[in-house]
Order: structure tokens, then sequence, then C-alpha cells
């Protein structure tokens, strides 16, 4: 069976990622990425001396590591290494595509990092079921042929609430359209996998954990579930801290954005004048921002659940666990503008961001209809420009080749008027060329209605496009931030997850090197 073809592509995003990426931003906003193996050698032996070598003895209870992914872990506490991280909110069945694009670059560059210095690293996936986002948490998406379909729960808890108590309730119609999308696949383990951890009883961050261990455990890859108190008491001390510096926090936040914006970008985290970077919890788990005027009295209640928000997260991370570097998406490479001056206020090491791998899964059904198309996959990504090719390929030549002679011949005669001496002296040039402007744009509808025409005729190719774009350009965004991946590896399974690894370990080489 021929595998998929997995197509590398920059990771993207605004002009601020970008230019992160690619090292155009001032010096200051970014902790500076080590060059070669010297350069990371010397960056994880400064983050073991600023670790706590006891991290894991009081943050197994969040792991709950079994296999791989315990030996990888007990392997760099024992050997005082360190870990490359990643993670991402809960999302139903395990989210999109990114989700395991993230998971894969963190294992690649752990990897490399014990094969060129020696030092043991692990990679560990945080899952953010501290995350109050229902409606980013409540919805998947899968491709049935042309269509792009939206698997969605229904909030049954509270307004507010983090995932790890939202309740997730029944999805068994779901969990039968995520399989459907899967087709007769010889690899269903997967899909049993979700059946498992998406139950009735379970909550929304619970399924997302049980899922995302049985999927990267096996790889080496550990998952810490966000909320354990483990996690929380762990990190108390930096969220008190952020509490007691508030107003020392939201003034460095406030300068950052001011030269964010002055430089041209657009900062990615929009500041709350007066509320603090730490949420108080309930005791049903609903979360609610800190006000700066309550933080000092709030910080001295020891019995008060915290949580940090989105800029203040990778400082906490950063502070009990020996992160070497965190694996973002093009908005976390942003605010990681931002979160330096949060680390900065605070005084502690500034957390590394690194770009995730980017890619796009051509399955070899996909790549059979671009051949009949006789397109490319960069040629389906503009909009409509894929559909205007097959209208002109299917009109007639003498209808393509009338309405090209029209335009020709509405420029020769506008420019025998323009040139005209004593015409020029009776009408503006300005308004020969307006008339030009809407003859033009008739002749353009008209080509517009031809070709539409023309493309009702051309039924196979069409259909075979709409495939195409659901199963690469799904609501014309990247294959990666839409659909679930479940469905793929179902169809794929080795063969798939060997190019996923291959190519994730070419991105954390040229990372290694500096690239």
């Amino acid at each position: 069976m021929t595998p998929p073809r997995v197509v590398s592509e920059p990771v993207g995003g605004g002009p601020l990622a970008r230019a992160a990426v690619e090292g155009r931003t001032p010096a200051g906003w970014y902790a500076a990425r080590p060059k070669g193996a010297a350069g990371w050698r010397e960056h994880a032996e400064q983050v073991r001396a600023q670790s706590n070598p006891d991290w894991l003895t009081a943050l197994a209870p969040a792991f709950n590591a079994h296999g791989a992914a315990a030996r990888r872990l007990e392997s760099v506490a024992q050997g005082r290494g360190v870990v490359v991280t990643t993670g991402q909110q809960p999302g139903l069945f395990g989210g999109p595509g990114y989700t395991w694009l993230k998971a894969l670059s963190a294992r690649a560059l752990a990897d490399r990092i014990e094969q060129a210095t020696g030092i043991p690293a692990a990679p560990v996936f945080w899952a953010a079921t501290d995350d109050a986002d229902f409606a980013e948490a409540s919805w998947t998406a899968v491709a049935f042929d042309e269509e792009v379909r939206r698997l969605r729960i229904e909030r049954l808890g509270f307004d507010g609430q983090v995932m790890a108590a939202q309740p997730l309730g029944d999805v068994s119609r779901q969990l039968e359209d995520l399989a459907a999308s899967a087709g007769s696949a010889p690899h269903l383990d997967v899909l049993e996998h979700a059946r498992h951890a998406y139950h009735g009883e379970a909550t929304v961050g619970s399924a997302y954990v049980t899922l995302l261990r049985a999927l990267f455990e096996p790889m080496g890859i550990a998952v810490l579930d966000a909320w354990h108190p483990s996690v929380r008491d762990a990190a108390r001390p930096t969220l008190v801290e952020a509490l007691r510096r508030a107003a020392t926090v939201d003034e460095a936040v406030s300068l950052r954005s001011v030269a964010i914006e002055r430089a041209g970008f657009r900062a990615q985290v929009a500041r709350v004048p007066k509320l603090s970077l730490v949420f108080r919890v309930s005791s049903n788990g609903v979360k609610e921002r800190i006000p700066m005027a309550q933080a000092g009295d709030v910080a001295l209640q020891p019995h008060m659940v915290l949580s940090a928000n989105v800029l203040l997260r990778p400082v906490v991370e950063r502070a009990i666990l020996p992160t070497v570097g965190y694996f973002g998406g093009p908005g976390e490479v942003a605010y990681f503008a931002q979160v330096g001056a949060v680390a900065e206020a605070l005084g502690t090491p500034a957390p590394l961001v690194l770009p995730r791998w980017s890619a796009t899964i051509v399955e070899p059904v996909v790549d059979r209809m671009l051949g009949r198309l006789g397109m490319t996959f960069d040629d389906i990504k503009p909009p409509h420009q894929a559909e205007r090719r097959l209208g002109d390929r299917a009109m007639p030549p003498f209808i393509r080749d009338t309405l090209e002679a029209l335009r020709r011949d509405v420029d020769a005669r506008l420019n025998a008027l323009r040139e005209d001496g004593d015409g020029a002296t009776m009408v503006n040039p300005s308004a020969i060329e307006g008339a030009r402007h809407q003859l033009k744009f008739r002749v353009d509808r008209l080509e517009r209605r031809y070709r539409t025409a023309a493309l009702k005729a051309e039924t196979a190719a069409v259909r075979d496009l709409g495939s195409v774009r659901a199963a690469l350009m799904p609501e014309g965004q990247r294959q990666e931030r839409v659909l679930n991946p479940l469905p793929l590896v179902a169809r794929h399974g080795e063969a798939l997850m060997d190019q996923l690894r291959a190519g994730a370990a070419t991105h954390a080489a040229q990372l290694l090197g500096g690239a």
C-alpha cells in the first residue's frame, strides 16, 4: 500500500511570529536560541543548575506515566537531565493535527539533544486541563469526501469552568462520526483509544489526558495533567510571587506591548487594566481573574486555588520543570514576546520558545485526484484560483479567444481616443480611463459567467477539487489547524507515523544546528 506524502511547511503566522522565527525582533524580547551542540549543551547545563532536582518526585502523580514515557522521565531525573516541552488546551478527541505535530517536535528535539550533548532529555506534553475555553474544547473536524464536518458537544457544566471539571456527557454519536470518517481503516486501535477515553463519566479534560497518554506514551512522550493538585502545589510559589508583584508585572507587560506596537507589530495578548495575571478558582472549578487591588490579600490566603493566565503559564512551567525549550505554534511564538517581560519582572529565567514543525498529510487518493486535475498542492491553496483554472480549461477555445480579443479591442480603441489631440481637448483623460475600467469589468463578469457555466459540465473535476480542498485546506485553513488526525492514523498506521517522525527529526536537526 502506498504511504501518504507528508509536506513540511513554514509554521507561518502573523508578522511578529514570522519575525521571531527568523530572528528579526529587537534584542531582549525573546530568549536566545542556542546554536549547535555546544550551544545546546551550555543552555542545558544552565537549566539543570537552575532547576529543582526533585521535580519528578513532586510531579510524578500528575504524569502518572507508564512504559517508555516513564522510563524516559526517570532517566532524566536520575541523570539531572532536561525536558523539551509543548502543550495544548483540550480539544475533542485530541483536537486538530497540530497537537500531534507539537508532540513529535518535542520528541525529536529531545532525541537530538541527548545524542548531541550526552545530557538525558525527555519530551513532555503539557495538557492544559486548567483552561476554561469551552468553545475551543468542544469541537473537532473530520472530512467526508467534499464535506468538512464539525463534531461538537454541548456545555453541561458552568461557563468559565476548567476543562478538568467540565462534564463530558454522552459522545457516542460523535464517536460514530469519527469512526465513519476513517472508513474501512485497518489500524483501528487509535479509535478504540478514543472510545475508551471518551465515556460518559469523564470530564472534557480527563478524556483528553487519557487519550493523549494512550497515543503518546508508547512513543516516550509523557503527558502532564496541568490541573492535578501536585502541579498546582508546585506552581503556587510562582503564582503567589506574581500576585505580590502584580503592579510590577503589569507595568512590564504594558511597556513591552507598547514596544511591540511601536515596532510595527501587534501584541498577541491584550493587556486587561486593573487585572493581575493570576486566576482564583472556585470549588466548582470556575476561574476568575484576580483584580490587582486584591492581589496582595489573595497572596496571603494559603487555601485559595490559583491558576496562571496565558502569559504567566510558560514562566510557571519553566519554574517547575527543567525545560530547555517549549514548542509553540505561531500564536504562541508571538505572545512569548510578552512572556519574556513577565519573566523579567518576576526575576526568573525567560522561557525559550521554539517554532513547532508544520506539515500537511497528502493521502494517495488525494494525490491521484490532484493528478487528474493537473494540479499540485500549492495550486489549491489560494481561494478560487483552482476553480478558475478548471473553468478556463472547460471553456471552449472560441469563447476564451473572443473574450481576450474583446479586451484587446477595448484597449486599442480607448488608447486611440486618448491619443487623439483634438479629442483630448474635449474629454478629460480620466473619463477615458474610467470607461476602460467599466468596460473591462463587464468583460470580466461575462467571462465569469461563461466559466461558471462551463464548470457545471465538469462534475467529476469539481467533485475531485472539493474532496482535495476538504482534505488539504479544510474551511480554507491549513489541514493541521482543522482536521482531527485520528482517521488518518487509522487508515495508514505506522507508514504514516514513520514519515511524521522523520519530518519532525529533520526539523529538530535544523533547530539544533541553529537554523
